[in-house]
């Protein structure tokens, strides 16, 4: 079995496609798939050096498997890290940097803009072994520079924003992280190393939910870390000791996603501009949300540490009558035909969905609130359709609410 490694000062694209390739004696140009849940070994001899670490290979996938591998080494290059360290999902992936990094004591400073099931690990589970959390507003660095404390020891953000498409300043909230010893941790779900490298301007670790954009067509459940080989060791620890781990078969997925990953995003983010500015022309829509709005408040450092804007945007919407409320988002999404009504992202597919009843439904109202997700707002992961054909879509739901389009 031999692996190619290509120079990394490759591109994205090039990485992408030519890393950790994994090669068997049968030569088979497609990474192989190593559907199995043990290995054997030559000798006890070898498997015990095996088990202690004294020699390097195979023992049990639940923390080695070879097409894991691969896809961790692939995810590493493009995000300009020294190791990836992959899990089941996304959650599994952020939940288990704080467990293997945290300590009862310690405090974390989180964006209060980030996923709603990211607030209930804060709020329920670390909250049980005496780690305290601290929200902040992504963009407001006096907020995050007063929150720090001599316990603070993760600095943590989504950028952009779920749902809101606000961007933090990833160098500038480095410097405060490093500055207290503390490390900064970046949710890249939704550019990934496609349009967004964190890694490059100051982050320690960066994280996926491999189950959006990375596999890209909603096939399969996953997550990553990727940063130093020195907090990821710890990571890794966790993972093999609490064994939230990624399916080889399902490694092997986004192996294959990560080939197209760049040539999905440059799409997903022509696509969500055009409909963007489409939206912000019709009646019905009281306010859009995306970061490539030149309207955005964050449109400027967005275009600065982004190569382009992505694909989710969202949008808050206003009946016939004037009601800004949960009925008239329920009657525009149930009005569309096309897209998917689904909490996803990241699909080829336009799925649409209410945050505040989904996504953040678990998150308490005041501070929905706080964080912006009304009840009249709606979320739209723009897909690779036609754009004239989910604009169109777009069109049945404005007038489920009432509303005719413009153009």
């Amino acid at each position: 079995m031999s692996k190619r490694q290509p120079p990394h000062e490759q591109s994205v694209e090039t990485l992408a496609i030519r890393t950790a390739q994994l090669r068997t004696e049968e030569m088979a140009h497609s990474e192989a798939l190593f559907l199995t849940s043990s290995f054997v070994y030559d000798s006890a001899e070898q498997a015990a050096a095996r088990f202690s670490g004294d020699e390097p290979g195979n023992i049990y996938s639940r923390f080695t498997n070879p097409t894991v591998r691969a896809f961790e080494e692939r995810l590493a290059a493009l995000e300009g890290g020294e190791r990836c360290v992959a899990f089941a999902s996304g959650m599994a992936a952020i939940t288990a940097t704080f467990m293997a990094l945290l300590a009862p004591g310690d405090h974390i400073v989180s964006s209060r803009s980030v996923f709603g099931t990211t607030n209930v690990v804060y709020d329920k589970y670390l909250k049980k072994f005496g780690i305290d959390t601290t929200l902040v507003d992504i963009a407001d660095l006096d907020q995050w520079r007063h929150a720090i404390t001599d316990r603070t020891r993760i600095l943590f953000l989504e950028t952009p924003s779920n749902p809101l498409a606000e961007v933090g300043d990833i160098a500038a909230l480095a410097e405060l992280a490093h500055a207290s010893n503390a490390l900064l941790v970046v949710d890249n779900c939704f550019c990934t190393p496609a349009l967004q490298r964190p890694i490059e301007m100051g982050a320690d670790l960066v994280i996926h939910s491999a189950t959006k954009y990375l596999d890209g067509q909603g096939r399969c459940l996953g997550g990553a870390v990727v940063g130093p080989q020195a907090p990821l060791e710890d990571i890794f620890g966790f993972l093999r000791t609490a064994g939230a781990s990624m399916s080889p078969f399902n490694a092997w997925v986004f192996l294959k996603g990560l080939e197209t990953l760049s040539l999905r995003m440059r799409e997903h983010s022509r696509n969500a501009a055009v409909l963007a500015d489409w939206l912000v022309a019709q009646p019905g829509i009281a306010r859009v949300h995306y970061a490539g709005l030149a309207s955005h408040p964050h449109h400027a450092l967005a275009a600065r540490q982004q190569s382009a804007f992505g694909g989710v945007l969202s949008f808050e919407v206003e009946d016939s009558d004037g009601k800004r409320d949960r009925q008239a988002a329920w009657r525009f999404i149930n009005g569309t035909e096309m897209v998917s009504i689904t909490a996803n992202l990241g699909d080829v597919k336009t799925t649409i969905t209410h945050p505040g009843s989904t996504t953040h439904g678990r998150v308490p109202d005041a501070e929905k609130q706080r964080a912006g997700i009304t009840d009249n707002l709606i979320r739209l992961a723009v897909g690779l359709e036609g754009i004239e054909d989910i604009k169109a879509d777009m069109a049945r739901g404005l007038s489920a609410i009432g509303h005719e389009v413009t153009a």
